[in-house]
């Protein structure tokens, strides 16, 4: 009994200490060395009005931390968010609805979770789900540019172009349209009372996570995108909540990445941005 005692506390240690080992080390693929950590980014960079510009229903748990910690920072900090889709082609992870009336339930499920996040003024336009890049680019400017004249953003937030964080040709297509906003509106800013957006900042995904990790679209995304400048502390209550109240992707962690999202944002707890300073370009 004594040899088995010892037999089985010797295996303990191990396993903790392989689990530990094994923790450490897929935390260490969701780090960026190059980012310098601010806790938050219209306090790091001086702004107090933040526009955000995606493609689909939930895309804002990417960016979560960004609008949370503005109101945490200043209270006065004005927030907005445009989503492009209603997301009526995704996937039902658990199952919630008939799925004909998916894109109505993903637009309340955006809606109630910028509520909760603290967004002041949000949109979900009627563009097709995994449709964008065939909507002619003019109309979809004019549409971001729209909101500019609306919201009067100081920060941009938006995906990086060639990566779209996750591959998704959704969010690439909007953020080339946001950012060749942006840029269209400095140019011509000096005729207008409101000069467009100084700071673009992309959301950026961990390079060796996803280069591990992600396959062949792991591999894409990491190949084509720009080492992060900002990262903030992951916002997890919010994060955990905010897949609670998009119920129909509420499994989407567990199914997409293999493990439970409190798990996971232990592992990847922090946001990645690539800041660009317009009046710099």
């Amino acid at each position: 009994m004594k040899l088995l005692k010892r037999f089985l506390i010797v295996f303990s240690i191990l396993l903790i200490g392989g689990l530990a080992v094994g923790f450490f080390w897929l935390r260490s693929l969701f780090q960026e060395q190059s980012a310098s950590e601010v806790f938050s980014l219209n306090e790091s960079l001086s702004s107090r009005r933040i526009l955000g510009v995606f493609a689909h229903p939930d895309d804002e748990q990417l960016v979560n931390s960004v609008f949370v910690r503005a109101k945490k920072s200043d209270p006065n900090t004005f927030t907005a968010l445009v989503t492009a889709t209603k997301g009526e082609a995704g996937e039902q992870v658990p199952v919630v609805a008939r799925q004909k009336e998916l894109g109505i339930i993903r637009k309340a499920e955006a809606l109630k979770n910028g509520f909760a996040m603290g967004i002041d003024e949000q949109e979900v336009w009627d563009y097709p789900d995994s449709g964008v890049p065939e909507v002619p680019i003019q109309e979809l400017k004019e549409k971001v540019k729209a909101s500019f004249e609306a919201y009067r953003p100081e920060i941009l937030v938006t995906f990086w172009p060639e990566s779209g964080a996750t591959g998704h040709k959704d969010h690439r297509r909007m953020g080339l349209v946001a950012t060749e906003v942006a840029k269209e509106w400095k140019f011509n800013s000096k005729n207008r009372s409101y000069p467009g957006p100084r700071y673009i900042a992309y959301v950026i995904t961990p390079r060796k996570a996803f280069l591990t990790l992600g396959g062949e679209i792991g591999k894409f995304v990491a190949e084509n995108q720009p080492d992060p400048t900002h990262s903030l502390g992951s916002e997890t209550d919010s994060k955990l909540k905010g897949w609670e109240i998009h119920a129909s992707q509420g499994d989407y962690v567990r199914e997409a990445y293999g493990i439970p999202a409190r798990i996971l944002y232990m592992i990847w707890d922090k946001e990645f941005y690539y800041v660009v300073d317009l009046e710099k370009q």
